[in-house]
């Protein structure tokens, strides 16, 4: 299935993209896509609902697509997961995945404008695989119960503030979680709808010129060990959003560098899970 929310923000409705290419509201079914909804079997009840229902046709062209969970409980980070990446940032590749966090708030639709802080030189783009998590995961057994509690992958943009996140002291915090720093959709794939999550091409283009081109094969740390690892140190909760890493080709990469500008546009795909475009303005 392909998970999406539909309408303004605050009053983004719960809907399903069928097979045939029509969308649906499923919020009479399932309420929204939230922590409670993935911890109470909600997949499982909306395919039901989705197969055997007369539901709403929704024109989604005409409405605002919203961020394919509702509000995260935490957005886990994976750094420096793609060789290319570590070697344009100077780094040697990580014996163990690199863990940082996002604040919540930072989730966006797919296609909202973008904020670039106050006092910003150095907003970065970042397009990465995200994982959303569908059961609660401890101490995980290995890498098959690691999969067993995936709800479903997403596009995600992993916005960063390079000299907040590197020259300001600190953790990488500052420079991951201004608001609006991370939009993600516009679905929630279900796993059963992805062949090989570790052979997905992702892209991105900054205002039509391709700057990042990659795959998930080239991923130091994969999907499945990724989780599993996170369960050894935290509670992998229901709802919960792993972004997973990017390719090379940052503007931080760049030579010169090339940062994030407002009137600037991103354009972000990853193979099966979507499309994203990002405008870029002033922080108010």
């Amino acid at each position: 299935m392909r998970l999406l929310r539909v309408g303004p923000p605050g009053q983004e409705r719960p809907c399903v993209l069928r097979e045939d290419g029509t969308v649906v509201d499923v919020s009479s079914e399932v309420g929204d896509y939230t922590a409670d909804f993935f911890a109470h079997d909600g997949l499982a009840r909306l395919r039901t609902a989705v197969g055997s229902q007369e539901l709403p046709v929704v024109d989604v062209d005409a409405e605002r697509i919203g961020a394919c969970v509702a509000r995260p409980g935490k957005i886990v980070c994976v750094g420096l997961n793609y060789r290319d990446h570590a070697a344009e940032s100077g780094l040697a590749a990580p014996g163990e995945p690199v863990i940082f966090f996002k604040a919540p708030n930072t989730v966006v639709g797919p296609n909202d404008d973008v904020r670039v802080p106050r006092g910003s030189e150095k907003t970065d783009w970042e397009v990465e695989l995200a994982i959303v998590i569908g059961a609660e995961g401890r101490y995980l057994a290995d890498e098959d119960a690691a999969l067993d509690i995936v709800a479903g992958y997403a596009v995600s943009h992993d916005v960063s503030e390079r000299a907040f996140q590197l020259e300001r002291g600190g953790q990488w915090v500052k420079g991951k979680s201004c608001e609006t720093f991370n939009p993600l959709g516009p679905y929630l794939v279900t796993p059963d709808e992805v062949a090989d999550v570790q052979s997905l091409s992702l892209s991105l283009s900054l205002n039509g010129e391709k700057r990042q081109s990659g795959t998930t094969a080239d991923m130091i740390f994969p999907v499945a060990h990724i989780v599993h690892y996170l369960s050894q140190f935290m509670v992998l909760e229901p709802g919960d959003v792993i972004n997973t890493g990017t390719p090379a080709g940052v503007g931080m990469g760049q030579s010169p560098q090339r940062f994030l500008r407002a009137g600037d546009v991103t354009e972000l795909e990853i193979d099966g899970l979507g499309r994203q475009r990002q405008l870029f303005v002033p922080a108010p």
